[in-house]
């Protein structure tokens, strides 16, 4: 009996050591196929626009070329001043959607507050039923007054119901109400308690919504191309889609191509699309390592369901 039992516990381990390596090699899969087509998209983006005419795109091109990058080198004024824009409102507006948020979600997660219940449904709500493109433009507009401001990049976006339902729930999961109630006999208001004593607790949480509110700014274009008409405000995405719209129009003009041709010769139409994909999404890639470690356990406690 006991040589019995010493196989099968033998056979089970060999097993386990099977699956891990299994598991190990098909995760390792899935992240080479999340991290190849952004490899590839930079190797395109360094191959010349003749190789990609002839050869069509490869993996290992037959002539490197940085005529993309040098051409969006030219515009450079406007991609640097897109690119603070777009920076002040990603860093500006993820602050204001984590503190708007945060603090919603808190309120809604206490047993003690009285229209808790109300306050989650108006948020349910909100996900389920919009108004309109229509009337947030008059709102924006003819109400606020923030056309044309920097404004209109951000509060359009201040307020995510998908987060505050995640970070309700990372609230009631992760933080006991005794902790709470201790902290009330100490004499700590709940603005102190809420700042001293909840946050602390939910770093997880709040590096989860501020990753998915960073996303939402960094990848907007809509909001400027309805409320934003000066140059000194348009964010770098809305620029990038410019820029590859002017693309479009002057390769399909034969006479403006012509003219051009004169000046630097004709446009690296695919090396340039694929450095404007680089440019756009390679600092928001590199800031995601730093998220990492929060976000797993932020996005799992916050989605249990009670």
């Amino acid at each position: 009996m006991r040589k019995k039992k010493k196989v099968e516990s033998v056979n089970v381990k060999g097993f386990g050591k099977k699956s891990n390596i299994f598991f190990n090699i098909l995760i390792a899969l899935v992240a080479f196929s999340c991290v190849f087509p952004f490899l590839f998209v930079i190797v395109i983006s360094l191959t010349s626009e003749q190789s990609l005419v002839h050869n069509g795109y490869q993996l290992i091109p037959q002539e490197w070329s940085l005529d993309g990058y040098r051409y969006l080198y030219t515009m450079k004024d406007k991609l640097l001043q897109a690119l603070f824009i777009t920076v002040f409102v990603t860093i500006f507006g993820t602050l204001v959607n984590v503190t708007f948020t945060s603090t919603y979600a808190y309120a809604i997660s206490r047993p003690t507050f009285k229209y808790r219940r109300f306050f989650t449904l108006f948020a349910l709500v909100t996900m389920l039923f919009s108004a309109g493109m229509v009337p947030s433009y008059i709102v924006m507009t003819n109400m606020l007054h923030l056309k044309d401001t920097i404004w209109a990049l951000i509060l359009p976006m201040a307020l995510s119901p998908f987060n505050i339902i995640v970070m309700r729930t990372f609230f009631r999961r992760s933080v006991p109400d005794a902790i709470i109630e201790s902290a009330k006999i100490d004499g700590a208001g709940e603005l102190r308690t809420f700042i001293q004593i909840v946050l602390p607790l939910a770093v997880p949480g709040i590096a989860t919504i501020s990753l998915f509110a960073a996303l939402a700014y960094w990848n907007d274009w809509f909001n400027a191309l309805l409320y934003i008409q000066s140059d000194n405000l348009v964010p770098l995405q809305y620029l990038l889609m410019k820029i590859q719209n002017n693309i479009d129009y002057m390769t399909k003009n034969a006479a403006m191509s012509a003219a051009l041709s004169g000046v630097g010769g004709s446009i690296p139409k695919e090396a340039t699309r694929m450095a404007m994909v680089v440019i756009s999404t390679l600092p928001i890639a590199a800031s995601y390592p730093f998220f990492q470690r929060y976000f797993v356990s932020g996005l799992t406690i916050g989605g249990v369901k009670e």
